[in-house]
């Protein structure tokens, strides 16, 4: 064979093989691009699903029951129970507010130590008026125990915890705050609620009743709910006050019963 020819023929076996090597080349172009397309419609795939789950799992629950109470100040002793969101949120079980009928009530606060008449404000406070009302209808409070009086500071009998622990409710709990005063002054004769402190949910069914004009702080949540005022037997509440507390404790030295409630 000629070296020209040699030559020629070399010439076309390069050509080939480059031209086999490009073909083998966008081959392998084509399938990176292919695999790359689906890792990354599964990396997509797999965020989305991720996504999705830490949105479910982030969906709360029922709020809980808090099993904390406390005790720092005689308002913010708790009433008790869940502490469901007010309005749309509001607990099934917690009486509708418009069970006030937006008038004021009258009725008695029957103690063992004597009669305390009361005047219910179910215009500026309906939902503590229809909840006091409606567990006092279903005899709630008939037997149980004030268990609670402050003589210092401000001075209060609370109310309203069916085993006379203040840790206890009706196994609902209610919020917001109604018609606290804005001076954080609660004359003789208040009546408003307890709850939790710093949680303006947390109200049930303890109340408390102001024996002596008490300046009682706003905490974060806000003030406290003044549901009423007491319109006779004052001096009964007074009694109960000046006979005092036992030994290093908030317990009134004589037991203070609710014998009955009668409103309307």
């Amino acid at each position: 064979m000629s070296s020209k020819r040699e030559r020629e023929y070399e010439q076309r076996r390069y050509e080939k093989w480059q031209q086999h090597r490009a073909e083998h080349e966008a081959a392998r172009r084509r399938q990176r691009i292919v695999i790359g397309s689906v890792l990354g419609a599964l990396v997509l795939v797999v965020g989305i699903v991720a996504v999705v789950g830490a949105t479910k799992d982030d969906t709360p629950a029922a709020s809980a029951t808090p099993t904390a109470y406390s005790t720092d100040t005689p308002a913010a002793e708790p009433s008790p129970s869940a502490t469901p969101e007010p309005s749309a949120s509001r607990d099934p079980k917690t009486p509708d507010p418009a069970l006030a009928e937006a008038r004021t009530w009258t009725g008695d606060l029957d103690l063992s130590q004597g009669n305390i008449g009361l005047s219910l404000d179910g215009v500026k406070a309906p939902q503590a008026v229809a909840n006091f009302v409606t567990l006092a209808d279903k005899g709630y409070f008939d037997g149980t125990k004030c268990h609670r009086l402050t003589t210092s500071g401000i001075y209060v009998l609370q109310c309203g915890s069916p085993d006379g622990t203040g840790t206890d409710g009706p196994g609902y709990s209610w919020g917001p705050i109604e018609n606290a005063p804005l001076d954080n002054v609660y004359p003789a004769g208040t009546i408003a609620m307890a709850r939790v402190g710093n949680d303006g949910s947390s109200m049930g069914s303890q109340f408390f009743l102001v024996y002596k004009d008490s300046t009682i702080p706003s905490d974060s949540a806000g003030g406290y709910t003044v549901f009423g005022h007491i319109t006779s037997g004052q001096d009964v509440l007074t009694a109960i006050a000046d006979a005092g507390t036992k030994e290093g404790s908030e317990t009134p030295v004589h037991d203070v019963i609710i014998e009955g409630v009668k409103v309307k």
